[in-house]
């Protein structure tokens, strides 16, 4: 299985680099496939490419149902 994550940007480093953080870790992946990225913008991340913005919003409720079917908390 495959799974995609929202991250949040920290930094822009150089050669199409970033590094982003979720809960506390942080990793630099590569923003290469994204344009007009800026420190505080989600991406969504998969195996260290950045696919795609995101509005926070919506990060935040992917991020809040990914950690409720973690927790097993949904219903």
């Amino acid at each position: 299985m495959c799974l995609a994550l929202p991250v949040q940007v920290m930094e822009l480093l150089p050669d199409n680099m970033a590094k982003v953080g979720l809960d506390g870790i942080f990793k630099v992946i590569s923003i290469a496939l994204v344009e007009d990225v800026t420190p505080g913008d989600y991406l969504v991340l998969h195996v260290g490419y950045a696919l795609a913005k995101i509005d926070t919003e919506e990060a935040q409720r992917t991020l809040a149902l990914i950690r409720e079917a973690t927790l097993g908390g949904a219903a």
